[in-house]
């Protein structure tokens, strides 16, 4: 048992890991010489980076990755610490619902969040407030790793549903 406890908080602790990097790291779309998150634009050319404010055509978009983003992190940190608290606080054979419940909270925000910037990319890199040309690009690493901690928070949801509290 004390192995499973073990490979849970493993699992729950590089969930948040993932959804802290692909939040706070710039490679979500990414070309020969820029890239690009939910926060700025960089050059690598001229090692410059413009922070992506409301003068950008579709910055609702960006906006609404950004807040799900946030959310999401928070969830997946909040169910950690109800999670360690349901440890100590619940009686032998109750389930960890409510860390669950949140949980897959923060897998909802996450698939939210990538399913806008999947959808709304074409009309994000057309904008023509970027100083260089971004449209030509592809999905970087952070990208990535958020569609990895979509699954990584959904599986540890899950898990916490069906976990009951043994000896």
């Amino acid at each position: 048992m004390l192995i499973l406890l073990a490979f849970i908080i493993v699992f729950h602790i590089t969930s948040a890991a993932l959804l802290f990097i692909s939040t706070i790291d710039n490679a979500w779309w990414v070309g020969d010489n820029f890239y690009t998150d939910v926060w700025r634009m960089c050059s690598m050319n001229t090692s410059t980076c413009m922070a992506i404010t409301d003068q950008f055509r579709e910055y609702q978009s960006i906006q609404a990755v950004q807040a799900t983003m946030i959310l999401s992190t928070i969830f997946c940190c909040v169910a950690f610490l109800v999670f360690i608290l349901q440890l100590f606080r619940l009686k032998q054979g109750e389930r960890f619902v409510l860390t669950s419940v949140i949980q897959l909270l923060s897998c909802l925000c996450v698939m939210i969040a990538v399913s806008i910037y999947t959808d709304r990319h074409e009309e994000l890199h057309k904008s023509h407030e970027y100083s260089i040309e971004v449209s030509e690009g592809r999905y970087g690493y952070s990208f990535v790793l958020a569609w990895i901690a979509f699954a990584f928070t959904l599986i540890s949801g899950v898990m916490y549903l069906i976990l009951r509290k043994r000896k």
